[in-house]
């Protein structure tokens, strides 16, 4: 029989592991499988378990006559880091096959998570820098257009890492960065380089989007947890207003200066165009990838994926059948490759998934929406355009990993084999008893 004591201490490592994978985005059926996994195989039977947006619970009764243990862990907000979650769920896997004790896992977890990230700081910068300018190639962007990028992605990136310090909210955060990509844009503008702004202000509109979470609200929603789902959404909604907040702000000083940001209008994408469009999807998914400190080997898998999903998004969109189908059908295919590669790369899908779709987020029709506006013209039919895309793409992915799923499995019953995708955590199906 367990005792108390090893009930609480199975409790507490279960809690501390969800709270880093809540933290990189997990969504909620996953933190909650991965905690009673954990419970499981420490031992402890009859658990329970409830996820919201800043809390995790976990109920232990063995029996009707003994009294309820309950445990809760607030979350905190902190910075991604797909090292760390990968090192984590490898100690998870290690501890649900039985390679290591309880006590291990818990010393390799906190051990984990005290050492810090794995890079410096301004590694982390140029990595954002990178993904600027991979964004900038997807958009047809020119030397001049790609250095400007690669300079508004790193002083966003000094921005928000200055304004976080200083425990400054989401909302303003996310504007001082559309503010900041706006500004670099306009300033451009005003100069005698030959460069079109908008590109410049889309980049940094897809790097502010890429940190807002929208893909583990859609999974909570699909997968049945409503509160969740409705505080994720709620924050991403935030957050994206902090970035039209932002970038209205810039367009106004651009108004103020003569410059207008609502020309741009990209042209069907040529083979040629098309080739520069996969190369730079897979280098701002890789540069995002980097960013947050995913592991090496993740990078390759990451720029193939990325550009697989490039190349699907270009060839539906020639089809000319809606714009929202093109990222539907690239996510699709994301989501189902994604789930069969990471496998051999040793990492959670989720570190695959998540920048592979960053270079089809719909910072473009964000950007051409708000220059709209800025203008007196109606801009509200791009910022739908938008709001239909993201959501494509979230719930593409996820239909990709509903297909993708039964395909790895060993042969079980149909209904575990097709229980939904997981994105972290251990894939073995546990029976709680």
């Amino acid at each position: 029989m367990v005792d108390r004591r090893e009930i609480y201490d199975a409790l507490d490592l279960a809690l501390r592991v969800g709270e880093i994978e809540l933290s990189s985005g997990a969504g909620a059926a996953d933190v909650t499988a991965t905690m009673l996994a954990i419970t499981h195989a420490c031992g402890v039977r009859s658990v329970s378990g409830d996820v919201t947006f800043v809390d995790l619970t976990l109920h232990h009764q063995a029996s009707a006559h003994k009294p309820l243990v309950v445990r809760v862990r607030r979350v905190t907000r902190r910075r991604v880091d797909y090292a760390e979650l990968t090192e984590v769920e490898e100690a998870v896997n290690d501890l649900i096959e039985g390679h290591i004790t309880r006590e291990e896992a818990r010393d390799r977890v906190a051990r984990i998570v005290s050492t810090g990230h794995v890079r410096r700081p301004w590694s982390v910068t140029l990595g954002w820098g990178v993904m600027g300018t991979g964004i900038a190639l997807t958009l047809g962007g020119h030397a001049v257009v790609c250095l400007l990028a690669f300079l508004a992605a790193c002083a966003i990136d000094r921005t928000q890492r200055m304004l976080n310090r200083r425990r400054i909210p989401s909302l303003y955060v996310q504007a001082a960065g559309g503010f900041v990509a706006t500004l670099i844009a306009v300033t451009a503008s005003a100069t005698q380089l030959q460069v079109n702004p908008s590109r410049v202000v889309t980049t940094g509109i897809v790097m502010l989007l890429a940190g807002i979470g929208l893909m583990g609200a859609t999974q909570d929603a699909i997968t049945g947890f409503p509160v969740t789902a409705t505080a994720r959404l709620l924050n991403a909604m935030m957050d994206t207003a902090g970035i039209i907040a932002g970038v209205a702000a810039g367009l106004t000083v651009g108004d103020l200066l003569g410059v207008g940001l609502e020309s741009f209008k990209p042209g069907a994408a040529g083979i040629a165009e098309a080739g520069v469009t996969v190369f730079g999807a897979s280098v701002a998914a890789a540069g995002f990838a980097f960013a947050s400190y995913g592991p090496l080997r993740s990078l390759v898998a990451v720029g193939l994926v990325a550009a697989l999903g490039q190349a699907v998004a270009l060839a539906v969109d020639g089809a000319d059948i809606g714009e929202a189908w093109g990222p539907a059908a690239a996510a699709v295919t994301i989501g189902a490759v994604c789930y069969l590669t990471a496998g051999r790369f040793r990492v959670p899908p989720l570190v695959v998934v998540v920048p592979a779709i960053v270079p089809l987020l719909p910072g473009l029709e964000i950007s051409r929406g708000l220059a709209l506006l800025a203008v007196g013209k109606d801009g509200v039919l791009p910022l739908a355009s938008a709001i239909g895309t993201a959501l494509a793409l979230a719930a593409g992915v996820f239909l990709g990993q509903y297909l993708a799923q039964p395909l790895r499995r060993e042969a079980r019953r149909l209904e575990t084999r097709l229980s939904g995708p997981r994105m972290v955590g251990a894939f073995r199906t546990v029976a709680q008893t």
